[in-house]
C-alpha cells in the first residue's frame, strides 16, 4: 500500500496540542461569574488557612491539658470552648482540620496518579493490535475486580491488619481509590486519541510518551481537575467516618472524626460545642469542595460556551 508523503508545516505545535489561553480565559471568566463556585473558593482558602495558622492563634497545643478548665463553653479564653480533658477546642478543631485536609489531598493526588498511569496505558494501547488489546484488557480486568470489591471493607480489613495511623489511612483510601479515575482517563484518552490531531502526531513520527503527555492528558485536564475537587472531600469524609468509629488517626492526635466520637457520650449534658465544631466544619468542607467543584465542571463544558 501506498502513502501520500505528509507535509510536516502542515501541523505546528500549536495546532496539534493543548487548549488555547482564550479558552482558559474564558473559562476563568465562567467561574468568576459563578457565586456560588466562588463563595465555595474562598470558604476552601479559609479553612486552609485556618488549618495551617488556627492553632498558632492561641496560647494552646491541641494535647495540652488542663483539668481544672474542663468542659468550658466558648469564650474569649477559649474560642470554641474545652474538652473533658480540658483540651482547647480551637486548637484541636484547626489541628484536626490540619489532618483531614492533609489526608484527603494526599489520597486524592494519588488517586489521579495511579489512575493517570494506568487509565493512560490502557486507553492509548486499546486497538493497537494484539499486544495493545491484551495490555488494555489486563489492567482493565484488574480495575474491575477492585471495583466491585465494596470500599469501605478494603480499607476497613487493611486498618485493621496494618496499624492505624496518618499514613495507613492515607494508603488504605488510596488502594482501590483510584479505579475510578482510571475508568475516566481511558474513556477519555480512547475518544482523544481518535482526533486529528493525535493523528497527525503519530504520522509525523511523534513517540507515544509524548503523544501522551503533550497532546492527550493537556485535553484531559479539565475533566481530572472537576473530579480532583469531588474526590478530596470523599477522602475527607472517609477519613471522618473512620476515626469516628475508632480505626483512623490515634490519641493524642486529633481529627475532625476522632473529636466528634468524643463528643457524642456528653451531647446530652449541654456540651453541645464540642460536636458542633467538628460537625459543622465537615459539613462546610463538602459543601465548599462540591459547590466550587460543580462551578469548575460547568465552566469546563464545552457544550455550554457560546
Amino acid at each position: 500500500m501506498l502513502f501520500r508523503p505528509i507535509d510536516r508545516t502542515q501541523f505546528t505545535q500549536n495546532e496539534i496540542v493543548r487548549p488555547s489561553l482564550s479558552q482558559w480565559k474564558e473559562t476563568v471568566i465562567k467561574i468568576l461569574k459563578n457565586k456560588l463556585a466562588i463563595v465555595g473558593l474562598i470558604l476552601l482558602i479559609v479553612i486552609t488557612l485556618l488549618a495551617v495558622f488556627g492553632p498558632y492563634m492561641v496560647p494552646y497545643s491541641y494535647s495540652d491539658q488542663n483539668l481544672e478548665a474542663k468542659n468550658l463553653a466558648p469564650s474569649s479564653e477559649h474560642w470554641f470552648g474545652t474538652d473533658s480533658l480540658g483540651r482547647d477546642m480551637w486548637a484541636r478543631t484547626w489541628y484536626g482540620a490540619r489532618i483531614s485536609l492533609t489526608i484527603g489531598v494526599a489520597a486524592a493526588v494519588i488517586d489521579l496518579i495511579m489512575g493517570l498511569i494506568v487509565g493512560g496505558i490502557s486507553g492509548y494501547m486499546a486497538g493497537r493490535g494484539k499486544l495493545g488489546d491484551r495490555v488494555d484488557s489486563f489492567l482493565m480486568r484488574i480495575v474491575e475486580i477492585l471495583y466491585g470489591i465494596p470500599y469501605l471493607l478494603v480499607v476497613i480489613l487493611l486498618l485493621v491488619v496494618m496499624e492505624p495511623g496518618l499514613w495507613t489511612i492515607i494508603l488504605a483510601l488510596s488502594i482501590t481509590g483510584w479505579v475510578g479515575m482510571a475508568r475516566i482517563v481511558r474513556g477519555q484518552i480512547l475518544q482523544l486519541k481518535e482526533q486529528e490531531y493525535v493523528a497527525a502526531a503519530q504520522k509525523l513520527g511523534t513517540p507515544h510518551g509524548k503523544i501522551i503527555w503533550r497532546h492527550l492528558f493537556p485535553n484531559m485536564i479539565g475533566i481530572i481537575i472537576v473530579n480532583l475537587t469531588f474526590t478530596i472531600p470523599q477522602a475527607i469524609f472517609a477519613e471522618s467516618f473512620l476515626s469516628f468509629i475508632g480505626l483512623g488517626v490515634q490519641a493524642p492526635i486529633a481529627s475532625w472524626g476522632t473529636m466528634a466520637n468524643d463528643a457524642l457520650g456528653v451531647i446530652l449534658s449541654g456540651q453541645w460545642w464540642r460536636l458542633f465544631f467538628p460537625g459543622f466544619l465537615i459539613s462546610l468542607t463538602m459543601f465548599a469542595f462540591n459547590v466550587f467543584g460543580d462551578g469548575l465542571q460547568d465552566a469546563l463544558d464545552p457544550q455550554s460556551r457560546d
